[in-house]
This record gives structure tokens, sequence and C-alpha cells, in this order.
């Protein structure tokens, strides 16, 4: 906490006037009118005013004095940071060759007449590979690969799995090539023969080869029901699809994989068939940021004078390419290129410098220092008089506004050929608004307590938090030696949690808590270079405890009975959260273990909850939604979180 700075003068305007009226009685006891209506009140009045403006800006001197002293020691505002998130370009139908959406291609939200547009613009070149049906081929977990695609060819039935459907048993789809990022339609011909099966739920895992190794595939639509019935599967690969070799073919191979059921959920009793296989691509990913690109500002002209400044004219600026260039004043003179530096300290008379300020946009050129003995000394090159001084590229956006909901952003600043829509399957998230004063007035002494120096675990959070200021929590632990951290002895772990949105009832996608690469990666950079020689960093997100909390409650007496469930699961999500969970509403306490106690104490607070008749507490994968037995209390590492995953509630009547 930072000290209180001293109040100069408590007065007020109403103290004033009645310490007026005070003195008028002493010095003339005549004047015994003081109603408002009388002029000499009103002098009073006004005199009063004047002063107690003039006591205002005395006191605002010591915080005017103690924002000096935070810009002396470097302290500066953080610019805003932009959402992120994957839009999905989709075509209006296949096409034979390869569709280009270049980088920097803009997606905006539906523009209202309350509400200007929010702008993200893709971060890398998209490009959308055509592919057709090749090859495939079954797997039994027992066996060996067998090639099918002449038998396929033949018309023939090709039976998925093995002849009694075994966990591990694999069926392979190879395409002609692989489809990076790409949104895959399989139309597949079959018959109802996967007898046992629920068409909704078949337990059954598409994967595509990254290279490395298997990476699940995400399902947007499955017609087949399990292969129970001819239809559309939609799949869209990871960005990491590779060429494979499978059963001596090379291509761009696909996999669908029989898993374990889970508890309630039938498995296949015999292996469904497929008769026929069609491929092609119908769109593909790429990442968007909320930003916009500027190009060829010009800023004006060169005085060639030291210290010049000058603005953008779309501030703030978000991080990426920001190059500045001078035109000399002659016909013909080439532009030079000016780097973009943090301070002037390291800058010598002939280096082309430039700062900037992301939150106003004020691009500053070097300062000229006098010296003790008289010189003056150059912290940057000075531009020639009448030089044109403009920015090439920048990026400006960034901010809350850009955390917009998933399938908002569907509005495509520009044709692109065969592209039909865009669409983001996933909200955006990581925008945080630019840091206010107040918050650079505590962080002040923060940063003169580090030094820019990681030494205690709680240096390197707070040395975290200046680089991402859109992660939610930042914890560091030691990582103690012995038995299970033991290669990670005379070390730290700095975990991640990043801000996620929560629905309604307060549920938060489980991806949604895994910090980005570009969160993560500029955090690890910065750490890097500030941490004692030989300390061992690790940067990474939490584990993820999921908990799934099974109650039965009994409502007062005319409560409405959905009402209250809406309500009760609302408490639960929102107390076992990582973000805003915990007694003290911060975010669950990493370490701290769940008891079914604290689920008995939400529940009995809802409105409308006269009696809690049981609680039960399962440990549940996120992932995999698997759960294990009921227990009253799960204990956490001290590197967990809990995640609320699927609870469920009885509400019975009075």
């Amino acid at each position: 906490m930072t000290l209180p700075g001293p109040h100069l003068d408590d007065r007020t305007f109403q103290g004033l006037v009645d310490e007026a009226k005070r003195r008028v009685q002493q010095r003339c006891p005549e004047w015994t009118d003081h109603n408002v209506s009388d002029p000499g009140v009103t002098l009073i009045e006004a005199f009063a005013s004047m002063v107690d403006q003039l006591v205002y800006r005395v006191n605002r001197v010591p915080e005017k004095n103690y924002l000096a002293f935070l810009d002396l020691i470097g302290v500066r505002l953080h610019p805003p940071t932009a959402a992120h998130t994957d839009v999905t370009f989709r075509l209006s139908a296949p096409r034979p060759d390869p569709v280009v959406v270049r980088a920097g291609t803009e997606i905006a939200t539906v523009r209202t007449e309350t509400e200007e547009a929010v702008v993200f613009t893709t971060s890398e070149p998209l490009s959308i590979v055509p592919c057709a049906f090749a090859h495939l081929a079954t797997w039994p977990s027992s066996g060996e690969a067998v090639d099918r695609t002449e038998e396929l060819t033949l018309g023939r039935d090709v039976p998925c799995f093995g002849a009694t459907p075994t966990v591990g048993d694999c069926l392979y789809v190879g395409l002609s090539t692989a489809v990076p990022a790409g949104v895959l339609v399989l139309r597949l011909d079959c018959t109802v023969e996967g007898v046992g099966v629920d068409p909704r739920r078949p337990p059954v895992l598409w994967e595509a080869w990254d290279g490395t190794a298997w990476t699940v595939c995400e399902i947007e639509k499955d017609d087949t029901g399990g292969f129970n019935r001819s239809g559309e599967l939609i799949l869209h690969l990871p960005k990491t699809h590779s060429p494979a070799a499978v059963v001596r073919r090379t291509g761009g191979w696909l996999r669908c994989r029989l898993i374990d059921a889970e508890p309630g959920q039938p498995t296949y009793m015999a292996p469904p068939v497929v008769r026929g296989v069609t491929a092609f691509t119908i769109g593909a990913t790429v990442p968007a940021e909320h930003a916009e690109t500027v190009t060829d500002e010009v800023l004006g002209q060169a005085e060639g004078v030291p210290g010049q400044a000058f603005g953008l004219a779309r501030p703030p600026v978000v991080p990426g390419e920001f190059v500045v260039e001078v035109t000399g004043p002659g016909p013909g003179a080439d532009a030079e290129r000016w780097t973009r530096v943090d301070d002037f300290a390291h800058s010598g008379p002939e280096d082309r410098h430039v700062t900037l300020d992301a939150n106003s946009g004020r691009v500053e050129f070097g300062p000229a220092v006098r010296e003790r003995d008289g010189g003056i000394r150059y912290y940057g090159r000075v531009p020639a008089k009448g030089a044109t001084v403009r920015v090439r590229s920048y990026r400006t956006g960034g901010g809350l506004r850009g955390n917009v909901a998933r399938s908002t952003l569907r509005v495509l600043r520009g044709a692109i050929p065969y592209v039909a829509r865009v669409e983001n399957r996933r909200p955006a998230l990581g925008g945080v608004d630019g840091e206010s004063v107040a918050s650079a007035r505590v962080r002040g002494p923060m940063t003169l307590r580090t030094l820019h120096r990681a030494v205690v675990p709680h240096d390197y959070e707070l040395l975290a938090r200046e680089i991402a200021p859109d992660a939610a929590r930042v914890h560091c632990i030691r990582a103690a030696g012995g038995t299970d951290d033991e290669s990670d002895a005379g070390g730290v772990r700095l975990l991640i949690v990043p801000a996620g949105r929560g629905d309604a009832q307060g549920r938060i996608e489980f991806d949604e808590l895994v910090p980005p690469e570009q969160t993560l990666g500029p955090i690890r950079e910065h750490l890097n270079a500030r941490r004692p020689i030989g300390t061992r960093l690790v940067v990474e997100p939490p584990f993820y405890q999921g908990v799934t909390v099974v109650a039965s409650v009994q409502t007062e007496r005319g409560a409405v009975a959905e009402k209250v469930r809406e309500t009760a699961l609302a408490a639960l999500y929102g107390y076992f959260n990582p973000l805003t969970g915990g007694p003290g509403g911060q975010g669950w306490p990493f370490g701290r273990p769940v008891q079914s106690g604290e689920a008995f104490a939400v529940l009995q607070r809802v409105p409308g909850v006269d009696l809690v008749e049981d609680v039960r507490l399962y440990r549940a994968d996120p992932v995999t939604g698997e759960r294990t037995d009921a227990t009253t209390k799960i204990p956490l590492d001290r590197h967990a979180l809990v995640f609320s995953y699927e609870h469920q509630l009885r509400v019975r009547g009075a």
C-alpha cells in the first residue's frame, strides 16, 4: 500500500462561508442580515468559491509531484492489449485450386445504430488447400493394418473395426494431401450395422496426424450417428496436419479410434460398415486479433531540432510492426528507416532511434542534453529540417470491447473470391483496456521493490503482470527438489491463468483457461532476462482439477423449482471457479482442497432453498469427462486449481 498523501487544506466551500460570517459578527456586529439575498453574503460566497478552487489546486500538488516521480523512475502506462480468437473462412463450394486469404484481412461484427463495428484482422496468411479421398485402411488393436481401398472401389462393405469391436481398433482415412487448419467434409455411405451403440454418443475419437503424434480433431457436425447411417461428418483439422505413410501409402491421414465407453454409455456389439467415402475441403481457420492496420500515415515535417514529437492519428497502438521512415527534404531523397527503442539511454548521436508512447500515439525523436562541461550531447540522430516523417504501418485497437462472443464476427470487409462467409466459432479473449493512472500509482512502489530483477516468487509475479496485463491471475511457486520435482530443483514455476468469459450461469469453457503462446512467450522472454543465473524457470498454465457436484435440495413452500435450480447451479459454478470463486471471490486459492461442506454452505445460501438433503463430490476430467467415485474431500496440489464440470442438481418441492 502506498503512503497516503497529506491533505494540505481541508476547508470546504461551506466552511469558508461560515468562517467569514463569524468574523463579520466579530468585526461588524451591526450587520445582522445574513440571508442569501443580502449583497454582502453574495460577496462572501463569491470569495469562498474562489478560495475553494485555490485550495483544490494546492491539494493537487502532492499528486503532481508523485506522478512526476513515477515518470522519473520510468513507470509508463500499459497500453491496451488486443483480444484474439480463431476465425473460419467458408467456401461457397469446393475448389480444385487453393484459395488464399492474405494476412491482414479484416473481419468485423455487425454495425448497429448505437455501436460501432469491432474489427479484427488475420494474423497470418491462410491457404485453403483442396483435397479428395484417396485411401482407406483398418487397423485392429491386436493385428496389422490392412489396405481396404480396392474393396471400397469395388463397392464392397468394409467393416470399420474388428469382428468383435475392441478398444483401440482404428479406421484410417487417407486424403490426397494434408489440409492444415482445414475444415474437412467426409460424406460416408453407411448402413445400420453398428449394433448396440447410441448414435448420439458413439465411443469414437477422430484424430489427425500432426507430424509427431495423433491430434484430436474437433467435430462440428456428425450426421452419421457413429457410422449408423449415411451422412456428412465435418471435422476441423489441426494447424499442424502433416502427410504420413500408412499401409505404404502417403497422404494426409485421419483415423477414427474406438475408445472406452463412459459409465452408462453403450458401445459397439458389431462393427459398423462403410460402402463409400467422399472428402473435400470447405474452409480453413486462421488466428485473428482485434486490431486494424494503418499504412502510410504522414506525421509531418521535421524542424531540424532535437526532441521533436509527432502524434499518430489513431492511437492507441497495439504490439506489432511499427516502421518510421524519414525522407530528406531534397528531390529524389531516399527514405531512411528509423528503429523504435524503449528509451534513449543507450542511443548515440548517429543512431536513428525513436520512441513510441503506445497509449497516446506520441512518436518522439532523441533529445539533446547539456553536459557539465558545457558541451551538448545528442541522444539519437536529429532529422534534417524539412524532412518528411511518416509511419509505414502500425496497428490500432485493443481493449475490452474486443472480447466479443462467438459467432459475432461474421462481416467480411472486402470481397475474397470463392469465400462465402466467415465466423468465429469461439469467443475472443485477452482484450484489456489501457492502464489507468490510479493503477500506475500502485505499481510505482512495486517497481522500486523489484528493481527489474526476479529473486523471490513475488518478484516473478509482479514482473509477469507488467508484461502480460491480459493475465487474470499469476502465481509463482518454488520447485521443490525431491521425489516428484527433482528435475525442477532450484527453479520456479510461474502459473498463468488467462481471463475467461463465463455464460449466464457462470460456466467457463475449459479451452478459455489455457493461456495462448502469445501470452506465455513474452512472459518467458521477459523473465529469463531478469532471473538469477542458474534458476530454472517454467511458465505454464496450472493443473485444473475438474470437480462435479451432485446434490439434492428441497425448496421452500411456494418457490419456483426451475428458478431455484438455475440460481443454485450459478452459485456452484461461481464458487468453484478459478477466476471468481473461493471464499474471497478473487478466484479459487491454489492448492485449496474442495470439501463437500463448502458445497452444502453454498447451496444453503441460495434463495428459495429450504433444505440441502445430499451433496456428493466427484473428480472429473475436464477433457474426457470421466468421473471417479463419490467422495467428501478432493485434495489439490499446490499448483492446481478447481474447475467446475457439469454440476448436477435435483430440486424437490416442499
